[in-house]
């Protein structure tokens, strides 16, 4: 890193110390109103904080007259060894999602402080390959990527038609020629773990149809920022058994906290994914067909929509099926009144959730939307070995 940031004054571990404060993720999220120069009572030994970003604060520090960003070149690291893509969450251990989670809140903070001179990304280019279109997905990873100095390339579903046009490992070994990195958003789980396989630069999975777990990062980021942990907390699922639990599962094989999945017989999730959850003996898990029974003591109730992109023409029977798991006053009642409502949305509103749920007080839908692009930051500061 020292040559990236020759420019500035090296801060020994001793200066480190005395610079050393009790910011923590959550701490620095919630002092996001702080003026511009709040970075400099930031503790730079924090090993949670990211390199790059210590770095920054560092010559923050040293060289706050400077006139010019201490950025203001490319910063060309390539990634550190270890995991290269960012596919599964249960493909790092705990130690590395926490870090993530709060290299996540500094930079959300270092946002909403509205600097705009931390620039990891200047120079780098991501491929954004969309088979499934997304508002979400897009406008996070896009808005992010640049925030931080990088340019995003959107490859919509007739660009490349991938697997049908052109096969996986052939897109893969030309994108990754012209890219920093690749984020894909798929149907078939088969073509991320391809476009992985074949890439020589990280790969993020934004989602396909067996996990999505850039969105569950994003949901711990929230969780974190509201209640103050994750582990220990209750989070009830009430739905369908999609790529959404299958995440929450692969999370809580790594991070323990009680999961449960409230769901119709029938539309329970991927067993195999249930039994690695439970195999891990990290987190305790349930799966369950009683919704009313399952959000009690709840400190958050999640929902998504009951027929999913490709589902659509189950959406009449579906409707019949879940008619019991709609998430209403009512059942926000039995979680109790510190049950927080999420929901991955889009949501169909008066399906599997009220407009009273979406709408009330203990709702954090919308910053957990807002999370996503935070949470995919830090991911790909991390793939990056930033």
């Amino acid at each position: 890193m020292s040559a990236i940031f020759s420019h500035c004054t090296p801060i020994t571990s001793d200066k480190a110390a005395s610079l050393s404060s009790s910011f923590s993720g959550h701490d620095l999220w919630r002092s996001a109103q702080l003026p511009r120069k709040f970075c400099s009572t930031i503790s730079v030994s924090s090993p949670a904080s990211s390199p790059a970003l210590r770095s920054w604060i560092a010559c923050q520090i040293s060289s706050s007259a400077a006139a010019t960003s201490p950025l203001s070149s490319s910063v060309n690291v390539q990634a550190k060894s270890g995991q290269k893509d960012f596919l599964h969450i249960s493909d790092f251990d705990k130690a590395t999602i926490l870090k993530i989670l709060d290299q996540a809140a500094e930079v959300k903070a270092l946002l909403k402080s509205g600097d705009r001179t931390f620039l990891p990304f200047k120079g780098k280019t991501m491929a954004m390959i969309f088979a499934k279109p997304s508002m979400r997905t897009r406008v996070s990873f896009e808005t992010g990527f640049s925030l931080l100095g990088g340019h995003a390339i959107y490859l919509g579903p007739d660009d490349i038609q991938m697997g049908k046009r052109e096969e996986t490992r052939d897109v893969a070994r030309v994108l990754c020629r012209y890219n920093d990195i690749i984020m894909a958003r798929v149907f078939a789980h088969q073509d991320i773990l391809d476009l992985a396989k074949y890439a020589t630069v990280p790969v993020v999975n934004g989602l396909t149809d067996y996990n999505h777990p850039c969105q569950i990062m994003a949901d711990a980021l929230t969780i974190i920022e509201y209640i103050g942990h994750l582990e220990g907390t209750k989070v009830v699922y009430v739905g369908d058994g999609n790529n959404i639990v299958h995440s929450w599962l692969l999370l809580a094989s790594v991070i323990p906290f009680h999961f449960v999945c409230a769901c119709p017989k029938g539309f329970e999730p991927d067993e195999q994914t249930v039994e690695k959850a439970r195999k891990a003996g990290i987190s305790k898990i349930e799966i369950t067909n009683d919704p009313k029974e399952a959000v009690r003591g709840a400190d958050v109730v999640y929902s998504d929509v009951w027929a999913s992109m490709g589902q659509k023409e189950e959406a009449a029977h579906r409707r019949q099926v879940f008619k019991d798991f709609q998430v209403d006053e009512n059942l926000m009642k039995l979680a109790g009144p510190k049950a927080y409502f999420m929901h991955c949305l889009p949501a169909e509103r008066g399906v599997e959730v009220t407009d009273d749920v979406i709408e009330a007080p203990n709702s954090i839908v919308f910053p957990q939307a807002e999370n996503r692009m935070h949470a995919q930051n830090a991911i790909m500061l991390h793939l990056f070995g930033l």
